[in-house]
């Protein structure tokens, strides 16, 4: 049976905050475990597009837009403060609003410190975690964060300017999406397309330097997350685009340090892995998920 695929707006979520999200549930069990879908930069619950069906065939599944991204509304008397900190306190509000208190969760990038943040606020939420390139060690940083780096040590305009050019460009957000890819030429145009309108929004681009600016707090939490996977052992399964210059294969490995349990599949992908192979992706999703009974 086919499942039930909607997008939604849930309202005064946070002070006022709209926030969009995705969602599809098998009509046929009505009370199937939920899966959040957590996104990255720069994109948002677009990326689920295709991963949703295929996961909505058993759970409930949800992906939100995070504040900055997507089709999120923020009202301007709102005086949102755009750091990692704040995206953690609206999905907690998002999830309340949805009554949603217990679900495995599917991290990619920056939703990997958005869902540890909330982790270490109510750890005994998660079921279990899927990361796709989504980081916890500082090894795993890559190539790609070299002028991020710069302009965490810094407090000059030019690192900042830097990091607009060079990293907020059509084409680095295109080159995110291709770069590592066995088929680059079979990712739909309109992923990179839709992503690099969305950043160029009024006021966007200056959003997302504060978030760089702000993710260099996310590693000074990283003791923090490798502590709450000692204490968990929360199950753990690491999918990873081995291809990625942002988080690279080390940090997918480095999970095995604190959770020896956990699962590593090491994919013939860049970042955006779930792009091309989400086939693959959701049958380990699936079988994983089963083993552990959720």
């Amino acid at each position: 049976m086919t499942a039930s695929l909607a997008a939604s707006i849930a309202t005064a979520i946070d002070n006022g905050i709209s926030v969009f999200y995705r969602t599809a549930s098998p009509p046929n069990i009505p009370d199937a475990s939920t899966v959040l879908l957590l996104h990255g930069y720069p994109s948002s619950s677009h990326q689920y597009r295709h991963l949703i069906p295929l996961l909505a065939k058993k759970y409930t599944v949800i992906a939100p837009d995070f504040p900055g991204f997507g089709f999120t509304e923020i009202p301007p008397l709102r005086n949102y403060q755009y750091t990692f900190a704040a995206l953690t306190d609206t999905l907690a509000a998002f999830l309340d609003a949805l009554k949603v208190t217990s679900f495995a969760v599917y991290i990619f990038d920056y939703g990997a410190p958005v869902l540890l943040r909330l982790a270490l606020q109510r750890p005994s939420a998660i079921t279990a975690i899927i990361s796709q390139n989504g980081n916890a060690y500082e090894e795993g940083l890559g190539p790609s964060w070299v002028p991020i780096r710069a302009y965490w040590a810094s407090t000059r305009p030019e690192e900042r300017d830097a990091v607009r050019k060079i990293v907020l460009s059509a084409e680095t957000t295109k080159w995110k999406y291709t770069h590592g890819s066995r088929f680059p030429d079979a990712i739909e145009p309109e992923s990179y397309t839709l992503d690099a309108a969305l950043m160029q929004r009024p006021g966007n681009v200056e959003i997302q330097l504060d978030l760089f600016k702000d993710y260099d707090n996310n590693v000074k939490m990283y003791p923090q997350f490798q502590e709450y996977f000692r204490t968990s052992q929360v199950p753990l399964l690491a999918v990873w685009g081995k291809h990625d210059q942002s988080f690279t294969p080390a940090g997918a490995e480095a999970f095995r340090r604190d959770l020896p349990k956990a699962q590593v599949v090491l994919l013939d992908a860049g970042h955006f892995a779930g792009e091309t192979e989400n086939e693959e992706i959701a049958e380990l999703i699936m079988k994983f998920l089963e083993n552990h009974k959720m």
